[in-house]
């Protein structure tokens, strides 16, 4: 009897010893749960080839995400690879030095890989790079960061495509790939290609599954796909309004088939496995009112995001998120910017691309400022700890509880403002402008502690207890340059 008790006291210690992959929360899907704790997203983070880039030091780059409080990254897995050209990224993670890439798929003996190197056999996996996957994967959930996991990319031009393992030429399988606009779009080309796909999927889905500290992506900006793509168009350039505006649409009939029939492999090979994670799907860049969402999909991700990605989507009643930043020119201010409006309008995922992070500079050093960068975005220590600011402001509610509220604003001439709230209990208030402002608030009557928070320095700038009468809340904020922050709780 007593040997039995002691079994199963062993097994409920080993069950409660098992965690939960995260999760959309199950009190407010707008936002994640991970380790029994409310959680949203905010980072700056490496362009996605810290695992592929055999001269990336991830370690180090790990250690410096956790030391400045970012808590996500986004890696892609070796289907899509980017050349020394690509989006003129200066020393691109995503675009190894000839020798240095590392993918799913083992080297044949057979020379000819586009960037050095024996071309691929995608019948054979490569075991140093799942073990490098693996290793990854445990050192990002050590220190608590949440990694999503990308298959695919669109392939914007056919230069990028010559660098593919999946290119005819790069590969000693013999598949026939007519168009790269079609390779991701369903039946996948041909036949053979697909398979190669799901059997791609279906490994990682393998090897990732003991792992609670991720969420799939399907691809990255399948709408590029479908279209000539604009390459030298950043989107801040209005000038050219009608070719900026061709950046907001979604992804074609066949390309969505064809992530639902990657979704369908991800779920099956899950229903053999111990654990089920999170998709996500990546619609568009900007802003767009979605006609549909699968119910398969729990995440749904936009690029260069404004706020009414989330307000047009809350219907939905998913994780809205602004899964890629960092084309609007190598100052840190405007991603700090955006990164305070999104969240604040009930964004539950915030992701800079950073370019101070590069080989050698794993830390997160590299001037892209200096004589040797250039990169088309910012990314520095200073932003990383602007971000920070923002994410302990956010934590510092009980946010699962609060709501983006259209109404709590009632006035505020000269600035931009909104906020999330908690009726009658505390808001969370963002505004950009030129301080001081005058802002006046919908909030019932009673007594209220407030605090203005500098979001460059997240020191507390000014605090008071004022009374808000039946008319709301008439505030006047400190001096400020371009945004400040203010925390509301009743007393």
């Amino acid at each position: 009897m007593k040997t039995l008790f002691s079994i199963c006291l062993l097994l409920t210690a080993i069950m409660g010893a098992v965690a939960d992959p995260i999760r959309l929360h199950p009190d407010n899907p707008r936002y994640f749960e991970y380790k029994d704790r409310p959680l949203a997203l905010i980072t700056s983070a490496e362009h996605y080839g810290a695992l592929i880039n055999l001269d990336f030091d991830y370690r180090t780059y790990l250690d410096t995400l956790k030391k400045d409080g970012m808590n996500y990254t986004r890696i892609f897995m070796g289907a899509y690879v980017e050349n020394p050209d690509s989006f003129g990224i200066k020393f691109n993670t995503l675009a190894p030095q000839a020798g240095r890439l590392i993918v799913p798929w083992k080297r044949s003996d057979i020379p000819g890989y586009k960037n050095g190197g024996n071309r691929f056999d995608l019948d054979q996996w490569d075991d140093a790079y799942f073990e490098r996957l693996r290793n990854f994967m445990s050192l990002a959930a050590e220190r608590d960061i949440i990694v999503e996991i990308t298959p695919f990319s669109s392939i914007y031009r056919d230069d990028y495509w010559e660098f593919s393992p999946l290119h005819p030429s790069n590969n000693i399988n013999g598949i026939q790939v007519e168009d790269r606009k079609a390779l991701q779009t369903f039946p996948a080309s041909e036949q053979k290609m697909l398979s190669y796909q799901k059997s791609y999927v279906r490994k990682l889905v393998r090897e990732l599954n003991q792992f609670d500290n991720f969420f799939f992506e399907i691809q990255n900006e399948p709408w590029a796909d479908n279209e000539e793509f604009v390459m030298d168009l950043l989107p801040q350039d209005r000038s050219e309004k009608k070719k900026w505006i061709s950046y907001v649409h979604v992804a074609t009939k066949a390309s969505l088939d064809w992530q639902q029939a990657m979704v369908d492999t991800i779920k099956e090979e899950e229903s053999r496995l111990p654990k089920r994670h999170l998709i996500a799907q990546n619609y568009c860049n900007f802003k767009y009112p979605l006609e549909s969402v699968s119910d398969d999909i729990s995440i749904i991700n936009f690029h260069y995001a404004w706020p009414e990605a989330v307000s047009w989507n809350l219907g939905w009643n998913r994780l809205v998120g602004f899964d890629e930043s960092g084309f609007r020119g190598t100052e840190d201010e405007p991603y700090r910017k955006q990164a305070w409006h999104f969240m604040m309008a009930g964004g539950g995922l915030f992701n800079h691309l950073d370019y101070s992070f590069v080989p050698g500079y794993e830390n997160g050093t590299f001037d892209n400022q200096g004589p040797e960068g250039g990169s088309p975005g910012g990314g520095s220590p200073e932003l990383r700890a602007q971000l920070r600011i923002l994410k302990d402001f956010l934590f510092g509610f009980d946010f699962i509880n609060m709501e983006p509220d259209l109404n709590l604003i009632a006035h505020a001439p000269g600035s931009f403002a909104r906020g999330l709230a908690k009726a009658g209990e505390s808001y969370a208030v963002y505004v950009e402008g030129k301080g001081p402002a005058s802002i006046r608030l919908n909030v019932p009557e009673g007594l209220y502690r407030i605090e203005w928070i500098d979001t460059i320095s997240g020191k507390t700038v000014s605090a008071d207890t004022v009374n808000a009468v039946e008319s709301g809340l008439q505030l006047e904020s400190p001096r400020f340059q371009s945004d400040i922050a203010l925390r509301i709780l009743r007393l």
